[in-house]
């Protein structure tokens, strides 16, 4: 089998949902339904691999790379697909590396899932709010998440005060009791300088707000410092019980060997979409299991990302939840999902892993744009 193209498909928008102010420093996220776009990698043998969509130079590169080419060469592709398609942002190799693993999985009749080794077939998501709003406006939406079935939720937290985060906190937890899992998102790891926008916390300010965490029964605080201050996280994850989380904009493989023998993190968050695809995110995954941490990636970037998260994650004993942005009504997980016809939903708290070969999902073929 060899591959014969390399091309981004567009994709039409069915409806503009609306935008949201994130928490992390940026610009308004827009929603829709519809729109944007996806890899395709086609063989010889009709078998055709779906990613993440890429910017117009990343796909001229790797279709240099890859026609010709054998997909299940996937370790050799990933090593120049990541020099040589990066790519800016949430644009570049990581497309064509999960649309390999896609073909693998479709030539081999068989499931990532399987491929990766099996699981339970399903993984248990929590909802990663976006905003950072009042303590009321949070409290609600988590008793409406939890009347919906959802188990698991996070928060970001990095108010003005120490005592605005934590009284969000604490509303939340009075509103959805002790039987769902709270993780808390600080949004201090976003720029790899000393400088982002908004408010900046120090390692006094982090080390008192884990502590008052902790009494509330928080599963995580996730970047509470900045990136590459790992001696300082350190310090903060043996100061205290609660888990210290991060290292979604961690690029390559040294930066979490170094974060595994330093013992920087208790969770590692790699994310696939930084990490130029899930090549380099299966290792990452294999060295927190033997460092015995538990690996949760960042979020995939909503769509085929996800998909191939999904997979991953069911087949790690060490990963006991998977991150789904879903901050309703506006930004609901479902919006990002309508490119798909037979999308997974979020029934009672867990997510079913699709089970048709590789990543089992496929794009509405009445949304696409034609060539």
């Amino acid at each position: 089998m060899k591959i014969i193209d390399v091309k981004v498909r567009r994709l039409r928008v069915l409806e503009t949902v609306g935008e949201i102010v994130p928490a992390w420093p940026g610009s308004k996220m827009t929603f829709r339904r519809g729109g944007g776009s996806f890899v395709e990698i086609a063989t010889d043998s009709g078998l055709v691999g779906i990613g993440p969509g890429a910017d117009p130079p990343a796909v001229a590169a790797a279709k240099q790379i890859l026609v010709g080419e054998n997909p299940f060469e996937v370790e050799r592709h990933a090593e120049k697909l990541a020099h040589y398609a990066r790519g800016r942002g949430y644009g570049g190799a990581a497309g064509f590396d999960i649309a390999l693993w896609d073909l693998i999985g479709k030539a081999c009749d068989q499931s990532l899932l399987s491929i990766f080794g099996g699981g339970d077939g399903q993984v248990t998501p929590y909802a990663s709010l976006m905003k950072l709003s009042q303590p009321a406006e949070r409290a609600d939406v988590a008793l409406r998440l939890k009347e919906e079935g959802w188990r698991a939720i996070k928060l970001r937290i990095h108010h003005d005060t120490i005592a605005e985060d934590i009284e969000t906190v604490r509303r939340v937890r009075d509103a959805v009791g002790d039987d769902t899992t709270i993780m808390v998102d600080a949004n201090q790891a976003q720029s790899a300088s000393n400088w982002q926008p908004g408010i900046r916390w120090d390692f006094a300010r982090a080390l008192q707000t884990a502590r008052e965490l902790e009494a509330l029964g928080v599963y995580w605080l996730e970047e509470p410092l900045p990136r590459y201050a790992f001696d300082q996280i350190a310090r903060l994850s043996d100061a205290v019980s609660i888990p210290i989380a991060g290292g979604e904009n961690n690029v390559g493989l040294h930066e979490f060997t170094r974060m595994l023998n330093e013992s920087v993190y208790d969770v590692l968050q790699p994310e696939s979409m930084v990490l130029n695809g899930i090549t380099t995110l299966k290792k990452i995954g294999t060295l927190a299991e033997a460092f015995g941490k538990q690996c949760v990636p960042h979020h995939g970037g909503g769509d085929i990302g996800v998909i191939a998260h999904l997979h991953l994650v069911a087949s790690w004993s060490h990963a006991p939840f998977m991150e789904l942005l879903h901050d309703p009504p506006i930004g609901d997980y479902r919006h990002r999902f309508a490119m798909f016809e037979n999308a997974p939903e979020v029934v009672d708290g867990v997510m079913q892993v699709p089970d048709g070969p590789g990543l089992g999902i496929s794009i509405d073929p009445d949304l696409i744009e034609p060539d």
